[in-house]
């Protein structure tokens, strides 16, 4: 990921923006970095997530009433455009202005003038992993970035076992294996087996990276040694 004026695809968790209230101490800093990233020439499809904001709803909603898995879909659904509405709005100066609600419907966004396009959830039974894999199908785009609170996926959840072991570099077929076909709202797989099921069959690379650590981000973005899980 070396070469200037690349389009860089990123699916930026949730858990990053609302961990449990707002981080815009976070928020502060990646604005910093792409910026100075977008100086070198890149620009950047930025498809933001829900986090706790969305799980705090889809509970407070099943607490009042039964709801199913497509009521659980569209408040996720809902809370990404929030973010991505505020993720839009701190780049005001870069951004599109038109948020993309739709991975598929990307003929105003395939050659956007602006140097960040802001995309959200798109429907339910697809997560904001699916549509950063479709834009990237739709772009022309070979690589997508996981940001999230995990720094590499593991064998095991390493906060409940401490003998998980990283996994720094996994083919499609073993991660797949590991995670399963099924998607489910609030799940909380390292990227959605729906959206990995798609990234196999188009031969897409997807790096799984810590986002908070966004100086080994910036690494991979400049090509040089970063610590993280490349999926392929």
């Amino acid at each position: 990921m070396k070469n200037n004026k690349k389009t860089v695809i990123i699916s930026l968790g949730g858990s990053l923006i609302v961990p449990e209230e707002l981080d815009w101490k976070f928020v502060k800093n990646f604005k910093k970095l792409i910026e100075k990233q977008i100086e070198k020439g890149y620009k950047f499809v930025i498809i933001t997530g829900g986090g706790k904001i969305a799980r705090k709803y889809i509970a407070a909603a099943a607490k009042v009433d039964k709801i199913n898995d497509e009521d659980r879909d569209w408040i996720g659904i809902h809370a990404t455009r929030m973010n991505a509405h505020f993720i839009r709005t701190i780049f005001r100066k870069h951004a599109h202005p038109i948020i993309n609600k739709d991975p598929h419907d990307f003929r105003d966004f395939l050659h956007f003038k602006r140097e960040i396009l802001v995309a959200s959830g798109w429907k339910p039974g697809f997560s904001t992993d699916y549509d950063a894999v479709v834009l990237a199908k739709n772009l022309g785009v070979h690589q997508v970035i996981n940001l999230s609170n995990i720094d590499f996926v593991y064998t095991k959840d390493p906060r409940k076992f401490k003998d998980a072991k990283k996994l720094e570099n996994l083919s499609w077929k073993t991660y797949r294996a590991m995670v399963g076909n099924k998607w489910s709202p609030g799940m909380n797989a390292p990227f959605d087996p729906v959206a990995s099921k798609l990234a196999e069959k188009l031969g897409l690379e997807v790096a799984i990276l810590g986002g908070h650590k966004l100086k080994n981000f910036e690494n991979y973005l400049e090509g040089k040694k970063f610590q993280g899980t490349v999926i392929k």
